[in-house]
C-alpha cells in the first residue's frame, strides 16, 4: 500500500495536469479520473485534437463529453457521432440527462430532434451526408467526438468514418475513441497529417482488472496461476465438476506441467491443471472410442469427444451466482442459440430476482410497450419474453424486436437483469459492462465456415467484464468444450490489442459529390490522404527500400559481367533466350508424349504385350484389362516377374506400342499365385523368341531441331564474346544478374500496386460514370448530382433506375416491393428462387435485374465490382406489409425475427425517402413518400432502429 506521501504526490500531479475547467466538470461525475482521462481533457482544452485508446469500460468517453462541456461552454457546437443507432439513442438520453433536452438533439436517419440544438448525437453516416450537402447545420460547428472510431475497420461501413475525417474543417477539433489497437501511434500520425496537430494518448490499463477463468465441468478454474503457487491435481474434478480426493495421493507424484505465456509484460503461467485436462481428455476419450468401435482404430478415425461434458447453461448461471459473478453476459453466437438459452433456464425454473424486482420489471416492460397493439404483442411472443425477464433472465440480439432489446438494455444497466444469452453484436458499443462475461465456444459460424476468435474479438468480448465503481474486478470464463486447447485460450487471452487497418475505398456517391465540389483533379488528391493509401505507403516505404538495394546490385552485376571483346550482356541474353526456347520446347514435347501415351493407352486389348519404361514396375508386362471404364484408361497388368497391378499414363514417358500379343487363358486368376506364375512363364518365352523391342527404342526419338534453336545457336558462335577465355565466369555474373532481374520486376510490380492505390481506384469509379454520362471532366450532371443524394450500396443502380424511369407507373405498393430488393441482403445463401408478386412488380424486377447486368458488364470494362445482384428475398414480405397485411401471417411465412423485419421495413422506409429527394419525376416523388408511409406503421413506426 502506498504512503500518505505517495497518495499525496500523485495528487498534485493530478492536480497539475488539470485545470478550472476540468475540475468543474468532473464535479458532474462521482469518480475521480484517471490519469489518461485529464490528460486528454487537457489537451482538448488546449485546442488540440486528440485520438485516446482505451480498453473497453475504461472511461474514454469521459474525454468526448468533455468536448460537449467546452463547446457549451464557449457557445459553440459539437456533434456526438457513433457508429449505430442503438447507440446514438443510448447516448442522447445520458446527455439530456446532463444538459437538458434543449441543448441536445437527435440526428440519426429516423429520428431527428432538435437538430439545431448546440449538441446534436447522430450516427456518423449522417455527418457524411451533411459534409457532402453543405449543409447550413454545420454552421459554428467547433468539436466532433468519433465515438468507437476504429469502426473504419468495418468493411462494410468503415469507409464513413475516413470521409468525415478527411473532409471536416480544419477549424473543427476532433476528439476520436478507440479501442485499444496496436497501430494507434500509426493512426494518429495519419490523424496528424489530415487533421493538424492531434495528440495520441494510450492507456491498457483496465481500471477493473479482469481475471481469466476455463469452467471444466461445472467447476471454474483460474486460467493462469502465480509463478511459485503450488497447483496440486486437488483441483481435478470429475465428469460433473466435483473434485476426486481418491486420485489425489496418486497424482501428486506426477510431475507438474509448466507452460508460460507473457500478458502485459508479466510472464504468466498456464494453470497445469487445465494442460493436464487436455491431455487426459484427449487421452481417455481417445481410448473409450476405440472399445466402442473397434473400426476406428485406423488412423486418424478417432473422432475426440470431452469427458467433461460442457454443463447446462442453467448449470452455468447457478455456478456463476454461486460464486457471486452476476450479473453475466454469456456470449453465443448464435441468435436461436440465444433463445434457447433463456427457454432452458425460465423451463429449469431459474429466478434470479426477488418478487419487488419482478414487479418493478414487468411495470416498466409493460409502460415502454403500452404502445404496441395486444394483437402484435402476442405475436411477438410477449407474455414468454416477459416471464423470462421477471426472472432476471433474456437474450440480446439482432432479430428482437428494437424496442425489446432497448427494454433488457436499460433493466441490465439498473441490475434487474442477472443472465444474457448475447451474440457478439452487443460488444459492438452498447453499453452493457457485466461483472462476468462467459463465451460457450471459441469459435462461430462467419457466414461461410467456422472459424476460430481472433485475439481483437476475444478482447472486445471480454472487455465488458468489470463494472466500473461497481465490481473491483471484471470476470472472463470460457466454457471447456471438446479440443479445448488451454495454451490458445492463453494465447487469446494474453493478447490484448490489435491492429487497426483501413476498409476504405472510393464510391460512386462520393465521386459525385467529391467532383461537384472540388473538382476531379482536388478529389483525387484528397482520396490520396486516405488511411488506406496511408497505410499503403507505409508498406511501400519497405518494399521501396528492398527495391533500391536490388537495382544497386544488379549494376554490381552487370559491371562484373563486363567483357573486353563485346557487349557480353548482349551475348548472355542469347544464352538465357536458347535456355528458356530448349525448356519451352521440353515441356512442349513432354506434353505431347503424355497425351501420346494417353491416347495409346486407350488402344491396348487384353493379351497385348508392352514394355512399362520406368517405376518399381518397370520392364515388359502383358495386358490382363484394358481398364477403360475409369476417366483415364488404367490397364491392369502381370508383369514378367508375377506382380499384378494397374498402370496408367504417369507410368509412361513415350507412347506405348505392343510389341506382340499373347493368348491369356479363360482359366487365369489374377488372384492365384499358380496362374500368375504360369503366365509370366509364357510371357517370359515370347520376349526370349522376339529379342529385343525396336519399336519402344523408336519412340523416344526426337523429330527433328527447332528453327529458334538453331537460329541462337548461329548467333551465339558468331558473337564476339563467344571467344573469350573468360566467358564462364562473365556468364555467371550475368545468370545472377538475370534473376536477381526477375526478382526486381516483381519487386517493382508489387510497389506500383500499392503506390496511388486508392486514386487508380477513383479514376476507374469516375470512367464508369463518365460513361454513363454522370461526370464529364469536371461537371456533374443532372443524373450526377440525382446521384450525389443516394447513400446506398446499390447507389448507380437506384439513379439508373431513376433516370430510366423504371418505377414510373408503379403504385405505392407496387414501388415498395420493388425497392425492398434494393435494401435487403439474404444472411446465407439460398438457391431457392424467392416468390415476388405477378404484374408490375415481376416485371419491373426483371428490369431492374437486367438494368445490374449492364451495369455489371460496364463495371467489368473499367475493372472495378461495387454493385451486388437485387435480393428478391424480401420483396413478397415488404409487399404484403404495404398493403396492409397483418403482422402475424407476415412474420410465419416470411419465417423472419421480429428485429430482422423492423430493421429491414426501416431500411426500406430510408431509401423511399432517400428516392424520393433525389427523383426530378414529381410522380415518383409522390408515389415514393406514399410508400414509405405504408411500410411506416405498426411496429415498424413504433420500433426505433438498431
Amino acid at each position: 500500500m502506498s504512503s500518505h506521501s505517495e497518495r499525496y504526490a500523485a495528487f498534485r500531479r493530478r492536480q497539475a495536469a488539470s485545470s478550472p475547467a476540468i475540475e468543474a466538470f468532473q464535479g458532474l461525475y462521482g469518480f475521480e479520473f484517471d490519469p489518461f482521462q485529464v490528460r486528454a481533457c487537457r489537451v482538448l482544452e488546449n485546442g488540440h485534437g486528440v485520438l485516446v485508446a482505451a480498453p473497453t469500460g475504461s472511461g474514454k468517453t469521459v474525454v468526448g463529453e468533455f468536448a460537449v462541456h467546452l463547446a457549451l461552454s464557449e457557445g459553440t457546437k459539437c456533434f456526438y457521432t457513433t457508429p449505430i443507432k442503438a447507440l446514438s439513442n443510448q447516448k442522447y438520453n445520458d446527455l439530456v440527462k446532463r444538459y437538458g433536452a434543449d441543448r441536445v438533439g437527435l440526428l440519426t436517419g429516423d429520428n431527428s430532434v432538435n437538430g439545431e440544438a448546440p449538441v446534436v448525437v447522430m450516427t456518423t453516416e449522417v455527418l457524411r451526408n451533411m459534409l457532402y450537402e453543405g449543409s447550413s447545420t454545420l454552421g459554428g460547428l467547433a468539436y466532433v467526438v468519433m465515438d468507437e472510431v476504429h469502426y473504419l475497420a468495418d468493411r462494410f461501413r468503415g469507409a464513413v468514418w475516413e470521409e468525415v475525417i478527411i473532409h471536416l474543417p480544419e477549424s473543427v477539433r476532433m476528439v476520436a475513441l478507440s479501442a485499444t489497437v496496436s497501430n494507434a501511434e500509426e493512426f494518429g500520425e495519419w490523424l496528424q497529417q489530415v487533421r493538424g496537430d492531434t495528440t495520441v494518448i494510450v492507456d491498457e490499463k483496465r481500471p477493473v482488472p479482469l481475471w481469466q477463468h476455463v469452467m471444466v465441468g461445472n467447476r471454474v478454474h483460474d486460467l493462469f496461476v502465480d509463478m511459485e503457487e503450488d497447483t496440486g491435481p486437488e483441483e481435478e474434478p470429475d465428469s460433473g465438476g466435483h473434485r476426486s480426493k481418491g486420485k489425489r495421493k496418486r497424482e501428486r507424484r506426477r510431475p507438474q506441467q509448466h507452460r508460460e505465456i507473457e500478458v502485459g509484460g508479466q510472464r504468466l503461467r498456464i494453470n497445469p491443471s487445465l494442460i493436464r485436462f487436455a491431455e487426459e481428455d484427449s487421452r481417455i476419450t481417445q481410448l473409450a472410442d476405440r472399445r466402442r468401435h473397434p473400426q476406428s482404430r485406423a488412423r486418424g478415425s478417432i473422432r475426440p469427444r470431452s469427458r467433461f461434458a460442457p454443463p447446462s447453461r442453467t448449470a452455468i448461471i447457478e455456478e456463476l451466482d454461486d460464486d457471486g459473478l452476476l450479473p453475466a453476459i454469456t456470449f453465443i453466437f448464435s441468435r436461436a442459440g440465444c433463445d434457447d438459452a433463456v427457454r432452458q433456464c425460465v423451463a429449469s425454473g431459474l429466478v434470479l430476482t426477488s418478487p419487488e424486482e419482478a414487479a418493478e420489471i414487468r411495470e416498466y416492460a409493460e409502460t415502454r410497450c403500452a404502445d404496441i397493439p395486444p394483437a402484435d404483442l402476442a405475436v411477438l411472443g410477449f407474455d414468454q419474453w416477459l416471464r423470462a425477464l421477471e426472472a432476471g433472465i433474456s437474450s440480446h440480439h439482432a432479430g428482437m424486436l428494437p424496442t425489446f432489446k432497448e427494454i433488457v438494455e436499460h433493466l441490465f444497466s439498473r441490475g434487474l437483469i442477472r443472465a444474457v444469452f448475447a451474440t457478439e453484436t452487443l460488444a459492438l458499443g452498447i453499453n452493457m459492462p457485466a461483472r462476468t462475461v462467459v463465451i460457450e465456444k471459441l469459435d462461430k459460424w462467419n457466414g461461410e465456415a467456422h472459424v476460430r476468435l481472433t485475439p481483437g474479438e476475444y478482447t472486445q468480448l471480454t472487455g465488458r467484464a468489470g463494472r466500473r465503481g461497481i465490481d473491483v474486478e471484471g470476470h472472463a470464463v470460457v466454457v471447456w468444450q471438446a479440443g479445448t486447447d488451454p495454451e490458445a485460450v492463453a494465447s487469446l487471452a494474453g493478447t490484448r490489442t490489435y491492429p487497426l487497418n483501413s476498409s476504405f475505398q472510393p464510391s460512386y456517391n462520393m465521386a459525385v459529390n467529391l467532383v461537384g465540389q472540388v473538382g476531379r483533379r482536388r478529389s483525387r488528391t484528397m482520396l490520396e490522404e486516405s488511411f488506406a493509401q496511408f497505410q499503403a505507403d507505409r508498406a511501400v516505404v519497405g518494399l521501396v527500400k528492398q527495391l533500391r538495394k536490388h537495382e544497386e546490385a544488379l549494376d554490381g552485376y552487370a559491371k562484373a559481367a563486363e567483357c573486353h571483346l563485346g557487349d557480353f550482356m548482349e551475348y548472355a541474353s542469347l544464352r538465357r533466350a536458347l535456355s528458356d526456347r530448349e525448356s519451352v520446347l521440353s515441356k512442349t514435347r513432354s506434353a505431347q508424349r503424355r497425351d501420346e501415351a494417353l491416347e495409346s493407352l486407350e488402344k491396348l486389348r487384353p493379351g497385348d504385350i508392352i514394355r512399362i519404361p520406368s517405376g518399381r514396375f518397370s520392364g515388359h508386362a502383358v495386358v490382363l484389362d484394358p481398364g477403360l471404364r475409369h476417366d483415364l484408361p488404367a490397364p491392369l497388368v502381370l508383369t514378367a516377374d508375377k506382380q499384378v497391378k494397374r498402370v496408367n499414363a504417369s507410368d509412361f514417358t513415350v507412347p506405348v506400342h505392343p510389341s506382340g500379343r499373347m493368348r491369356i487363358p479363360k482359366s487365369f486368376s489374377a488372384k492365384s499365385p499358380r496362374s500368375r506364375q504360369d503366365l509370366a512363364s509364357t510371357l517370359r518365352n515370347k520376349l526370349k523368341e522376339r529379342g529385343t523391342d525396336p519399336v519402344y527404342e523408336r519412340g523416344g526419338r526426337d523429330a527433328g531441331e527447332d528453327a529458334e534453336v538453331l537460329r541462337l545457336r548461329t548467333a551465339l558462335r558468331e558473337h564476339p564474346c563467344h571467344g573469350c577465355a573468360d566467358r564462364e565466369d562473365h556468364a555467371r555474373w550475368a545468370e545472377r544478374y538475370f534473376r536477381l532481374s526477375r526478382e526486381t520486376d516483381s519487386l517493382r510490380r508489387r510497389v506500383e500496386g500499392r503506390s496511388h492505390v486508392i486514386s487508380r481506384t477513383f479514376d476507374r469509379v469516375c470512367g464508369v460514370l463518365e460513361d454513363l454520362e454522370y461526370l464529364s471532366g469536371d461537371s456533374v450532371s443532372d443524373d450526377g448530382s440525382r446521384l450525389a443524394k443516394i447513400y446506398s450500396e446499390l447507389d448507380l443502380l437506384v439513379a439508373e433506375c431513376l433516370r430510366r424511369g423504371v418505377w414510373k407507373g408503379l403504385n405505392p405498393v407496387e414501388l415498395a416491393a420493388c425497392v425492398a430488393s434494393l435494401v435487403y441482403e439474404a444472411r446465407r445463401n439460398d438457391d431457392a428462387y424467392p416468390r415476388v408478386p405477378s404484374g408490375p412488380v415481376e416485371t419491373t424486377l426483371a428490369e431492374m435485374v437486367r438494368l445490374w447486368g449492364e451495369l455489371n458488364e460496364v463495371e467489368a470494362r473499367h475493372r472495378v465490382s461495387f454493385l451486388r445482384q437485387p435480393d428478391l428475398g424480401f420483396v413478397w414480405t415488404a409487399h404484403r406489409w404495404a398493403r396492409g397485411d397483418r403482422l402475424d401471417d407476415i412474420l410465419r411465412q416470411a419465417d423472419m425475427p421480429a428485429g430482422d423485419f423492423v430493421r429491414t421495413a426501416k431500411m426500406l422506409v430510408d431509401m423511399l425517402s432517400q428516392i424520393a429527394g433525389a427523383t426530378g419525376d414529381a410522380e415518383v416523388r409522390s408515389t415514393s413518400r406514399k410508400a414509405a408511409d405504408l411500410v411506416r406503421r405498426g411496429v415498424v413506426a413504433y420500433s426505433s432502429f438498431n
